[in-house]
């Protein structure tokens, strides 16, 4: 397909997918400038006034405002409705192009997905954004409220050197904004045979950890007890075969009710885990809902075959479910040795919103009006996004990027998975579905 023939929304998230904007995490990254340049002029062409925020050299976040209609009625103190902060991220995780199909950077189109890092994670949703403000106030119109605009960087860090840094250092720009809406919901999947749309109402906690063990560095071929690297392997063992306990939210038990509905099954017989397991693709993502997971990601020790060192070094990755933070610390020191290092590296709180009120009235029927057979589901993400940063605002986020997906795609492990895709038709369907939230919320 000729890139004069894709619809904007492709278009712009295929460029954004060719700006490798990788980040390896803890400061090392290649950086979001020129991406949020590319973004800028495309809100300056709007009409816009892009403000650019470097929190660190390269580390650039794009922000605008654009200016409501008020139009109908409102009923807030000053007469106007709250804005809204519509927002992505620019950066994405590394790919190694070796276990790839396709160059992970090269934007390319084929089978009628687009393919690269950042298809799902969160380029397209990025490029929704635009198109959706494009269609809008290219036609003279405005949006029915205030939105702030925010293209973050550092996502792929917890946000550091972007939503953090902007929250913190930058919080004007968030003035009168009370929701915001953002990445990872309202995508569709296919429950007993019904097509239902997952809108995110919260995140579980982020908690990443370095442990580290210390011990006797010595030649290779020595009998040496005290082997750092040794000490090291039994912790990780530990915290990676940890089974956590069931633990439901009230998010959860409302998604529960609703799979076990959809699939016509006794909610009180049929367990957690198996209907969670039951909702086809969209397992990827619930079932790490029902417990917290602790996961070991990197290990490094060492630097020549036949020298014994005296550190090694690893990271794990655990989220809990809301408030459970320092619980779950706190059980990780106690089942490790006393010798084990725990530093914590990145924390950050759990979210859980209700599903009710306007703007999620407005969502569901948004998903209804472009989807009439959508049955829109509450529930909790396994990951986190930015929406973290802007509560401690006061701001309430919600994931609302959405896409009409085909049952057989595995959308949740498109995200930070190899060969990361999204089919055109769900693009499309996502500017529309956006550009009208933006115009009637």
């Amino acid at each position: 397909m000729a890139g004069d023939e894709l619809h904007d929304t492709a278009r712009i998230a295929r460029d954004l997918i060719r700006f490798d904007t990788s980040n390896y995490g803890e400061g090392r990254s290649n950086g979001e400038t020129e991406a949020a340049e590319y973004v800028g002029a495309l809100l300056t062409g709007m009409g816009l006034e892009p403000e650019f925020i470097d929190a660190a050299p390269g580390r650039t976040s794009v922000i605008a405002r654009v200016d409501g209609s008020y139009e109908h009625p409102v009923d807030t103190a000053r007469g106007e409705r709250p804005a809204l902060v519509v927002h992505g991220h620019l950066d994405v995780v590394p790919a190694d192009p070796a276990n790839w199909s396709v160059d992970p950077f090269a934007g390319e189109i084929r089978d009628g997905m687009l393919w690269g890092r950042g298809a799902v994670d969160m380029k397209n949703m990025d490029a929704m954004i635009l198109t959706a403000l494009g269609e809008i106030l290219g036609s003279g119109a405005r949006p029915n409220r205030d939105l702030v605009v925010a293209f973050f960087s550092d996502e792929e860090n917890g946000g550091v050197y972007g939503s953090h840094h902007l929250v913190h250092h930058r919080p004007e720009h968030f003035a009168g904004a009370t929701e915001a809406i953002s990445e990872v919901g309202g995508y569709s999947v296919e429950i007993g045979g019904k097509r239902a749309y997952l809108l995110q109402t919260g995140e579980k906690a982020l908690v990443w950890i370095r442990l580290r063990t210390r011990g006797t560095a010595a030649h290779g071929s020595r009998v040496i007890h005290d082997n750092a690297v040794t000490k090291l392997a039994e912790a990780i063992a530990l915290i990676g075969r940890r089974e956590w306990p069931l633990h439901l939210t009230g998010t959860t038990e409302r998604l529960l009710g609703e799979i076990a509905r959809l699939l016509g099954v006794d909610p009180e017989r049929t367990g957690p885990d198996e209907l969670m397991l039951r909702s086809g693709t969209a397992a990827g993502f619930l079932t790490a809902t029902l417990r917290t997971t602790s996961n070991p990601t990197l290990l490094q020790a060492g630097y020549k075959h036949n020298v014994i060192p005296d550190t090694a070094e690893a990271l794990v990755d655990i989220r809990t479910l809301p408030g459970e933070e320092d619980a779950v610390l706190a059980e990780v020191r106690a089942m490790l040795p006393d010798d084990v290092e725990i530093e914590v590296v990145v924390r950050d709180v759990g979210l859980e919103n209700p599903f009710e009120g306007p703007l999620v009235e407005a969502m569901v029927a948004t998903l209804q009006r472009h989807d009439p057979e959508a049955q829109v589901l509450p529930y909790l993400l396994s990951g986190g996004t930015d929406n973290k940063a802007l509560s401690e605002l006061g701001i309430t986020g919600y994931g609302f990027a959405p896409l009409k997906l085909t049952p057989d795609l595995d959308f949740p492990a498109m995200f930070h998975g190899v060969d990361e895709r999204v089919p055109l038709s769900a693009l499309e369907f996502g500017h529309a579905a956006l550009t009208d939230l933006l115009r009637r919320y």
